[in-house]
């Protein structure tokens, strides 16, 4: 026996995973020096070209969110850290710190060493940098978005920082806690963390702090973050190995397509499987039901998409007629930006109708050449799913006698044009096929080579035409002009998705003339 094999059975548990995951860092495909010193140049580009202006805009202008006192920060902070919390949750059902490499955790599991020693000793690191993003995040957004870093001497700026901290803190163990934990014990922690925010917040606004209730969130954030991480890192011994394995294989495939095929393709590995209700998308006599009944039952076998898009749908419907109609220019783009991001986002959760429509569109047609009915069965659900809780929203947001800005009419039309964008936009990304061979040519700039710009705008085509149509509206003078503008978006958009799909105008004519 060699001295370096004794070492290596007398060595401690953390000892041994850093020899594997160095020796698994070191191997031969790994990044060079021309793959970071690339990934180092596109982001300057990205940062020069794009962050450097809204960052110089937004601190040119009025603060979005203004925080004169800490009663009014108390809720805000509240707010922010419940929304990050649950985030980091969801995060971790999807793609937690406890992912590796499938063949590094092949080894791991291979080994007589036990899940909280390689597991465990990964977590700590991946959380430490996890706590380290989510801090400078926050103090970004807190930067840009408030009036905070406007008074330097301000008796609420290190409280604000210290609540950042807590914030940061509490991430991480959050992230790994969604991972470990069932979904029943997640929800209950939502529960808990919503609760624990509202109270919160109304003690933070009472009298009886005296100013210091940024110290009290500070407090419970820490609080939490210490209970947290211990629960979940004494779940971490317990955890499905097997279970890991294939969320281990499945985000390494996914990775794979992010970066040499389409994000797209990658997120649809993170899609719900279908389940139940087979059969009530049939009548008793065997024949199929109503375009609108077949969609509701499709939209119901997958609950959790179903679930988010009636969250979405209607609070991004408020956002936007809010955004629309508000007289105080300030939170007005904001909102109005927010609110067809959540629109967009629900629009895509209603069922896999827009899926439907590109498959009939780019494979034999098997229903036939009747082009009427194809359209009427696919886009019957999605359209009448996103439009109806949308204007539900706005009505009643219109009806609750806030002042508007321009009259009820001119908050219909922005509305009803920012609700064809977004269904335009959403028809344009679902009908996205593979990624086209052109963007990889070089573009060559004064700036350099932005091919891989385009190709990370190809990629959020749906979201880009969103933001941009909405930046495009609000500057128009009328709301008649916004809304025009806006149905020559989507009509674009539509457009472009049939091109993607293969079809040219001709094709097209003619089977509309056969329907």
């Amino acid at each position: 026996m060699t001295t370096d094999s004794i070492t290596a059975v007398e060595a401690a548990p953390r000892d041994r995973v850093h020899a594997v995951r160095h020796r698994y860092a070191h191997r031969g495909d790994r990044a060079t020096v021309q793959d970071w010193a690339y990934t180092v140049y596109l982001s300057v580009i990205l940062g020069a070209v794009y962050v450097a202006p809204v960052v110089y805009l937004v601190r040119t202008t009025e603060a979005l969110v203004s925080l004169p006192s800490a009663e009014a920060a108390t809720p805000v902070a509240c707010l922010v850290a419940a929304a990050v919390v649950g985030a980091a949750q969801l995060t971790g059902r999807f793609w937690g710190p406890l992912v590796l490499k499938p063949f590094l955790l092949h080894v791991f599991m291979s080994t007589d060493l036990s899940p909280t020693d390689y597991l465990g000793t990964i977590a700590r690191r991946r959380l430490a940098y996890a706590g380290l993003g989510t801090l400078l995040a926050v103090c970004t957004a807190t930067f840009l978005t408030t009036d905070l870093f406007d008074r330097p001497g301000s008796a609420l700026l290190p409280q604000t920082l210290a609540v950042a901290v807590g914030i940061g803190a509490v991430a991480p163990v959050a992230w790994l806690w969604g991972q470990v934990r069932t979904v029943r014990e997640n929800v209950v922690l939502a529960a808990a963390v919503a609760g624990a925010a509202a109270a919160t917040a109304l003690l933070g606004r009472s009298p009886l702090l005296g100013g210091s209730g940024p110290w009290l969130v500070t407090g419970v954030l820490a609080a939490a973050a210490v209970l947290l991480g211990r629960s979940a890192f004494r779940s971490v011994r317990t955890v499905d190995l097997a279970r890991l394995a294939r969320e281990s294989a499945r985000a390494a495939e996914a990775q794979t397509f992010a970066w040499t095929g389409t994000l797209h393709h990658a997120l649809d590995l993170y899609r719900p499987q279908p389940r139940g209700l087979t059969s009530a998308l049939t009548r008793p006599d065997g024949r199929l039901r109503g375009h609108l009944a077949q969609g509701a039952v499709r939209a119901v076998r997958t609950r959790g998409r179903a679930i988010a898009a009636a969250v979405f749908l209607p609070a991004g419907g408020v956002l936007l007629t809010l955004g629309v109609a508000a007289p105080d220019a300030r939170l007005a783009t904001l909102s109005w930006t927010a609110g067809a991001v959540g629109v967009y986002l629900g629009s895509g959760w209603v069922g896999e109708s827009w899926r439907g429509l590109r498959d009939e569109l780019t494979l034999a047609p098997l229903l036939g050449e009747w082009w009427g009915g194809m359209l009427a069965r696919t886009l019957a659900w999605p359209v009448v799913a996103v439009v109806v809780p949308v204007g539900l929203a706005s009505a009643v947001t219109l009806l609750t006698g806030r002042p508007l800005q321009g009259g009820p009419a001119d908050a219909v039309l922005l509305t009803a044009g920012s609700a064809a964008l977004v269904l335009g936009a959403r028809f344009l990304r679902e009908m996205k096929m593979n990624l086209p061979v052109e963007l990889l040519l070089p573009l060559i700039t004064p700036l350099g080579d932005l091919s891989a710009l385009r190709v990370f705008v190809w990629q959020f085509d749906g979201l880009v035409v969103v933001l941009a149509g909405v930046l495009v509206m609000n500057g128009m003078p009328s709301a008649s002009g916004a809304a025009l503008v806006a149905l020559a978006a989507a009509a674009c958009c539509v457009w472009a998705g049939l091109r993607r799909t293969g079809w040219s105008l001709r094709p097209l004519a003619t089977r509309l003339r056969r329907a």
